[in-house]
């Protein structure tokens, strides 16, 4: 589905547009821009990570999504489609579509080379906005690595950083611990 001339865009356009595309968008700052796929380890960590995160999560009022959750960022007006979403509790949609999520608990981007800069700062200057939001985490395609940004107090977030196959890490807002060897199980690192 082709773009429309460019213009700001309301929200209502953006959702009327995105629902009937092929693709997805995120929306950002009034329009549309198109995502990228993803690589094979890319898959692989979302794959493990929903897995680690429904397992653990079983019997628990929290549910988990893979990247076809569509997450709205109320105060700046940013939709998105993290990598896995987890909500606790009553999850909040902005409409009867239930495809637009306003009250994530957890979300996890798993970076890679054109989005990570991206994925640290702006966006997640966005995420932060979210007062559900207890944690943030970035996946390293590159390495064993997991960094974790846990809210501490309104604005105050802390970081962990977990690095190896031996490593692993405690989500706080879920009360599950992940293992690095688990999570990265199938992923074949570059010997350099």
């Amino acid at each position: 589905m082709a773009l429309p001339d460019p213009h700001q865009w309301t929200p209502a356009e953006y959702l009327a547009f995105e629902r009937a595309a092929a693709t997805k968008h995120e929306f950002i700052d009034g329009q549309p821009v198109a995502m990228s796929g993803a690589s094979r380890a890319h898959n692989l960590l979302v794959g493990a990570f929903v897995s680690l995160l429904y397992s653990g999560l079983r019997g628990r009022p929290c549910e988990v999504y893979p990247s076809d959750m569509r997450v709205k960022v109320a105060p700046s007006g940013l939709y998105t489609y993290p990598d896995v979403t987890v909500v606790c509790g009553e999850p909040l949609f902005t409409d009867d579509h239930v495809d637009t999520l306003t009250n994530p608990t957890l979300l996890v981007e798993v970076l890679s080379e054109s989005t990570e800069s991206y994925d640290r700062g702006k966006k997640f200057q966005h995420y932060r906005q979210l007062e559900s939001l207890q944690e943030y985490l970035l996946v390293s395609q590159s390495e064993p690595r997991v960094e974790r940004f846990a809210r501490v107090r309104g604005d105050d977030w802390l970081l962990t950083d977990a690095h190896g196959q031996d490593a692993s890490i405690t989500l706080t807002s879920v009360d599950i611990e992940i293992s690095l060897a688990e999570l990265y199980e199938r992923i074949d690192f570059d010997p350099e």
